[in-house]
């Protein structure tokens, strides 16, 4: 098929590049990898970290030095958007399939994965996943298992099976719902054995599988069978009268929905975070807003989602939050009242699952905070252990919706019976595979906000805490420099880690948009550094009314008004949190031609011991950190100032670094990444029972000491 035949398809997306798959012809891995890089592109094939594919191939044996058939599959926790050659795990084809003559049954089959080790071909391979046996039992060259919503609307509706026969006249098999493992292998092979000749097999509540010959081969089987599966189910669909049985609640206006979510959000995240820090996501998807908004809401929100994938994902239910899409927000305690029953009933009934579930050997209760949080007439909210887990999180569960629609227009949805879901949330391999994961960073499922942290000592502490795991809001009052910020933490950290926001901290809307940013992206705040600063160095002949407000309006109005809004979110959260002010050693030291700056410093200063004095009831702490001379990419440095100091101390402007580190009793130039380590020794985790406290980051100067 040449590119032109992408016509065909209406509901996937056609890829294939004839000349780039031209260039591969001979490598079945780098082709496979192409393939898979493809089908990983199109959400509506498979979602993110879903499916594997696999290639069979043959190999030197690097032992005897004989041609062998090895199999490449895509490896454990991988994604196939994304994976490269070192994402796959690679397997002697015979040794995988000499494994049914150890296999002791389905009660044993968990111990099979260990002897996969036995079949590894490449040393340098992935761990393989439980799906392994799936694509070795099967003869095709190419097999993809995909998650497509058009597919497991079929495979979760109630007559699946009778309609998957009809849709594809025999030619695609079905194998009932089983946990992935060694045995479903096993019966995937025994279902093409029956069906010879079919092009595919569905799994019942779960996926599809397809192969080919080719690369090319399996790759157009895969979407000709699932564009038919959407084709189906459009068609069915537009019959309806009314998707999810239509509207009982209305959406509000797109502003009020963003506005509605930025006061709520905090407010939710202080719920989910009983156990452990969340972030939170939010979206108010069109796809969303009509499943919630729905009249079959309180018939589908309980079942839960069918495929595993989605499953292990989103929890066992959302949340539907009882909360009028216009309720009113301004009076917190009145909403957390009305909000504790709702979370307090989630809980028991997670609790509940659990306790009527559970195996012998399982593992102990996890979180039973929900993950999924549905309010009616505004949108979605999902909350994890950082950003991108809570937003693939929902982009798993706008599946299970699309999964939910489509299996309602054809026959009924059905959902995982609980105690398989169970068997997947708490499987034993699940659980190895999650206490294999690394250990949380210090700042994981922490928030901050750092003021004018587009260069300078604030762009520096923005990456400091990211690089400690961090979400963080970087901001500036110039739109330029933010852009030039953005684009580098775009490339250094992905769209995952932070959000970019205009701000002035002497306009209160910027503020209030600055908070709001981060309780739309990350769900809420834990972390304020007030670091936005400017100086002017005049005589106090020449120091003029203008120049003082803005030295107030910014280092001192700046500093307490953003204080205000971030405690606000924090106090909505219940969690506690921490205040950063970077003042100045000129806060403690008298210096010439500084009455402007240094007395704004000193209100700074004591500013935070006054926040300090009133937050410590709410677990906020407030600290200081003084710099000194920090030159280095600093907005504070150029011109003016620079030359100020440099005439106050009658010296040249490049003579500054060298003259201020020479007055410092360690005789060091501060860097901006000093000032950040300390704003990161406060917060991350070894100093959470100090408050009020002034950490001087100035080299020594003395006559700066506190005490």
């Amino acid at each position: 098929m040449s590119a032109t035949s992408a016509v065909k398809f209406k509901h996937v997306s056609y890829l294939w590049d004839d000349a780039k798959a031209a260039a591969l012809q001979g490598d079945e891995v780098a082709l496979l990898i192409y393939r898979s890089n493809l089908l990983g592109a199109d959400l509506r094939l498979t979602n993110y970290g879903g499916g594997n594919t696999s290639c069979k191939a043959i190999a030197k044996d690097p032992l005897t030095g004989k041609e062998t058939e090895v199999m490449w599959i895509k490896g454990s926790g991988g994604d196939l958007g994304t994976m490269k050659k070192s994402g796959l795990a690679a397997l002697y084809v015979d040794r995988l399939r000499s494994l049914k003559n150890v296999y002791r049954g389905i009660e044993h089959e968990d111990e099979m994965v260990e002897l996969f080790n036995h079949c590894i071909f490449d040393l340098a391979s992935k761990a393989p996943s439980i799906d392994t046996p799936l694509h070795g039992f099967l003869p095709f060259k190419h097999i993809d298992h995909l998650h497509p919503d058009a597919a497991i609307a079929i495979a979760a509706a109630k007559d699946g099976k009778k309609i998957t026969q009809e849709l594809f006249n025999g030619t695609i098999g079905w194998v009932e719902w089983q946990r992935p493992g060694f045995d479903l292998g096993l019966k995937l092979a025994k279902c093409l054995e029956e069906n010879p000749g079919i092009r595919g097999i569905m799994l019942g509540s779960h996926g599809l599988f397809t192969w080919g010959d080719t690369a090319y081969e399996s790759y157009i089987n895969t979407l000709e069978v699932i564009e038919r599966c959407a084709e189906y189910i459009e068609e069915k669909v537009s019959k309806q009268k009314a998707v999810f049985g239509g509207a009982k609640v209305t959406s509000l206006p797109k502003e009020q929905r963003t506005s509605q979510a930025a006061a709520l959000a905090p407010v939710l995240r202080g719920f989910c975070s009983s156990y452990q820090k969340m972030v939170g996501h939010f979206t108010d998807d069109e796809r969303v807003l009509n499943f919630i908004n729905s009249k079959d809401l309180e018939k589908l929100g309980p079942m839960g989602t069918s495929c595993p994938d989605h499953f292990l994902r989103t929890k066992i239910s959302p949340l539907v939050l009882n909360l009028a899409p216009g309720e009113d927000l301004s009076d917190v305690s009145k909403i957390k009242e009305k909000l504790t029953p709702q979370f307090e009933a989630y809980r028991a009934m997670y609790a509940e699952y659990y306790n009527t579930c559970k195996h012998p050997n399982s593992p102990a209760m996890r979180d039973p905070n929900p993950v999924v949080i549905l309010y009616p007439g505004a949108g979605m909210f999902t909350f994890s252990k950082d950003k991108q887990t809570a937003r693939v999180a929902a982009e798993f569960y706008i599946n299970a919706i699309n999964v939910m629609r489509g299996a309602e227009a054809i026959s009924e949805y059905t959902s995982l019976p609980r105690q398989e879901a169970f068997n997947i949330e708490y499987w034993l391999l699940e659980e190895a595979k999650l206490q294999r994961m690394p250990k949380p960073k210090a700042l994981s499922g922490r928030i901050a906000l750092v003021t004018g942290s587009a260069g300078g000592i604030g762009k520096a502490i923005a990456k400091k805490f990211a690089d400690e795991g961090a979400c963080v809001i970087i901001n500036d009052n110039d739109a330029t420099r933010l852009e030039g910020a953005k684009e580098d933490f775009s490339k250094q950290y992905g769209k995952d880690v932070f959000a970019a926001v205009v701000l002035d901290v002497t306009k209160a809307g910027d503020i209030k948009g600055a908070t709001d940013a981060a309780a739309l992206a990350f769900g809420g705040l834990d972390i304020v550094v007030n670091c936005a600063g400017l100086s002017i160095s005049k005589p106090i002949e020449e120091h003029t009314e203008k120049d003082w407000d803005i030295l107030y309006d910014v280092l001192v109005k700046g500093q307490f008004f953003v204080t205000q809004a971030g405690v606000e979110v924090m106090r909505k959260q219940a969690i506690g949190g921490d205040v950063i002010n970077i003042v100045s050693k000129n806060a403690l030291m008298s210096g010439p031609n500084n009455a402007g700056y240094g007395s704004a410093k000193a209100a700074q200063l004591h500013l935070s011991r006054l926040n300090a004095a009133e937050l410590g009831k709410d677990h906020i702490r407030v600290n200081v950190v003084n710099p000194d001379a920090v030159i280095s990419d600093s907005k504070i440095w150029e011109g003016a100032w620079a030359e100020g100091r440099a005439k106050a101390y009658g010296i040249k402007v490049e003579e500054l670094p060298g003259y201020y580190a020479k007055r410092t009793l360690l005789n060091e130039i501060i860097l901006p990444e000093d000032i950040a380590n300390a704003c990161f020794a406060v917060t991350g985790g070894l100093l959470n029972k100090s408050t009020g406290n002034v950490i001087n980051v100035d080299g020594g100067v003395a006559t700066a000491f506190v005490r």
